[in-house]
């Protein structure tokens, strides 16, 4: 069975929607969507129903690139509010070997989690941390061992439920069910996961268009996380501010003018623009890189100081991603302020070279693991589907020996 998913990240500023398949644990993408936010603010929704076309249209986008209607997704919260816990539970092994099994596992992580989580939260994250068979033996993978009890440590992540259900809401209109949701920090630390990140502790930074998300992870497993209220947007407001320009104005300086860092800018590179009170104005590179250089260095500066508040451990890492981080020059500003222990994500799967969709992505290779770590077979599609998906190519009116038909070919035999 060919296995499918589906991620989804509703942002403030776009809606990103990837549908990939993994093999062998590689990620494929299969189809992919971005447009444009309406009704959310902060990552909430304000307005379900501006919200229901943009979400109609993200998902006919990527259903006409696949010839097939996509009704399963895995999507990210909010993580404003989210608490964290570390719990413990034990179950029996029953079975007259009394060797321990996955389901060993799962009953006793369920058990950690029983009477436990307040009525208004929901569970977003759950990872087993230790295990002790028999009350004595401490082990690493109980799966296989044998025993008679078993009992897991596992670290807990709750967020408030209006974090979720009212996206899930808006999905349910649209006739499409959340298979699993979860922090948008572990899908972007899912797409940047190095073998020696799950063995030290470190930072992912996702500079969103209105809040920049500081996550702190040890050995793999997020333990501490917080919102700061300032995004790109802050940019776009402050070449609005500086040089009188409309917000859609704002937004044209910012991609096609700034850069993140002044080296190397020039002040004779221009463009002319009508402020809001009619007259012309001349910006140039180096004038609209040193307003956004400015904000830029503060977002930074002040996730720095956060991950400092966040945790007294040794940050070994620190994994920087978002929209913003494709701004030229990015990288100089970032090796300024945390030298050269800070990286910018760099996402490598084909159709989705752009750190907007690190989350999206991400969730995607978090699903896939989650279920194999179940021994659970997934797919958004049925066998019925499946076969239609491997003859679309068949039907797009490419030429075999062209680029988009070999690609074509590539994603979709495979």
């Amino acid at each position: 069975m060919r296995k499918i998913i589906a991620g989804l990240d509703v942002g403030s500023e776009n809606i990103k929607l990837i549908v990939a398949e993994s093999i062998k644990g590689r990620i494929h993408v299969l189809g992919v969507s971005c447009v444009s936010s309406l009704g959310i603010k902060r990552g909430f929704v304000v307005d379900p129903n501006a919200l229901l076309s943009k979400l109609q249209e993200v998902f006919s986008k990527c259903e006409d690139m696949l010839g097939l209607k996509v009704s399963k997704v895995v999507i990210s919260v909010p993580s404003d509010d989210t608490s964290f816990m570390m719990m413990e539970g034990s179950t029996s092994i029953h079975n007259d070997e009394h060797i321990i099994s996955q389901n060993d596992v799962i009953r006793a992580m369920q058990a950690s989690t029983y009477n436990q989580i307040e009525e208004n939260q929901e569970i977003v994250f759950l990872e087993p941390v230790s295990f002790v068979i028999d009350d004595e033996r401490t082990v690493k993978n109980p799966i296989g061992q044998e025993g008679i009890k078993l009992t897991v440590k596992s670290l807990l992540a709750t967020v408030p439920r209006k974090n979720i259900y009212a996206i899930v809401k808006c999905l349910e209109r649209l006739g499409i069910t959340v298979v699993d949701y979860t922090l948008g920090a572990i899908g972007d630390y899912k797409e940047a996961e190095k073998p020696m990140m799950r063995e030290v502790a470190g930072a992912i930074i996702n500079i969103g268009y209105q809040t920049t998300t500081v996550a702190i992870f040890h050995k793999g497993l997020l333990t501490n996380i917080s919102i700061l209220n300032v995004g790109a947007i802050n940019v776009e407001h402050d070449l609005s501010y500086m040089f009188g320009l409309q917000k859609s104005d704002a937004k044209v300086v910012k991609r096609t003018l700034a850069s993140a860092h002044k080296r190397g800018v020039s002040a004779s590179v221009h463009k002319d623009f009508t402020t809001k009170e009619g007259k012309t104005v001349t910006i140039s590179e180096y004038e609209a890189s040193e307003v956004a250089s400015s904000r830029l260095e503060e977002i930074l500066k002040l996730a720095k100081k956060e991950i400092n508040l966040l945790t007294k451990k040794e940050i070994h890492y620190i994994m920087i991603t978002g929209g913003v981080s494709e701004m030229a020059n990015f990288s100089l500003l970032v090796e300024e302020i945390f030298g050269h222990q800070a990286k910018i994500i760099n996402i490598r799967e084909l159709g989705v070279r752009s750190n907007i969709y690190s989350t999206a992505l991400g969730l995607i290779k978090y699903y896939d693991e989650k279920t194999r770590t179940q021994g659970v077979d997934f797919s958004i599609f049925n066998d019925e589907e499946i076969e239609e998906l491997s003859n679309v190519n068949k039907r797009i009116n490419f030429g075999e020996n062209s680029i988009l038909g070999k690609l074509f070919g590539y994603f979709f035999d495979n």
